[in-house]
């Protein structure tokens, strides 16, 4: 994603430092940690927005009735140890705190007011053509190494990533014998997520965005 804007500073700034610096900024400013600086990243585009929301509602209806000890929220700061060499392939050092599109967190952490959690359950990206782009070391898809990242977080038991700019929509769920990978190009496939409760269809994933528009009386896209 874009960056607006980048805080100069004598040297980098640590996680805790960063956390404190969060805290002192307003709610709408969205700050990664990159590289040791604090960086404020752009708005992205309101379909990415759309596509997010969708998830988190339809993820939250099915844990009311799945497990109420769980909710999806976004863009969560995860904190916890991450592999080294696959913080470094992202071109991050190791005080970076990742921020999901969507993930399911505990309960408890959201209504604590925590801006960081160490357990994300389903930690979920909105693909867009800035996450094409080539990783720093090796030559994949940024996008290709995060999700090792995400799969390499213990608690996490499923990765989602939906293309913002086509219908197709992954699905990795951790099973006893590893990782099963879905790939969904149809927007009438069905999506079935056991852990989280979750069943529906990749239309509803993408409703109201310019691939699943909604009907306007009188209306022409």
């Amino acid at each position: 994603m874009p960056l607006a804007a980048v805080r100069s500073q004598a040297r980098p700034m640590s996680g805790a430092e960063f956390r404190s610096f969060q805290e002192k900024r307003p709610d709408h400013e969205r700050w990664e940690l990159i590289g040791g600086l604090p960086v404020m990243m752009t708005p992205p585009f309101m379909e990415h927005n759309r596509i997010a929301s969708n998830l988190e509602n339809l993820l939250n209806a099915a844990l009311r009735e799945h497990d109420a000890t769980r909710m999806a929220v976004q863009r969560p700061g995860i904190e916890c140890e991450w592999p080294d060499a696959v913080v470094t392939q992202l071109g991050k050092r190791g005080d970076y705190r990742p921020e999901p599109d969507v993930a399911v967190v505990s309960y408890d952490d959201v209504v604590a007011g925590k801006r960081f959690t160490a357990a994300g359950f389903l930690l979920a990206e909105v693909v867009s053509s800035t996450d094409e782009e080539t990783a720093r070391v090796g030559g994949e898809r940024w996008v290709d190494v995060k999700v090792r990242l995400y799969q390499s977080h213990a608690p996490c038991e499923a990765v989602v990533l939906i293309e913002q700019d086509r219908v197709h929509l992954t699905v990795l769920t951790r099973e006893e014998e590893g990782w099963i990978r879905q790939d969904l190009k149809d927007l009438d496939d069905p999506i079935a997520i056991p852990s989280m409760g979750l069943s529906c269809t990749v239309g509803d994933i993408y409703a109201d965005t310019r691939w699943q528009p909604r009907a306007v009386p009188g209306h022409t896209p």
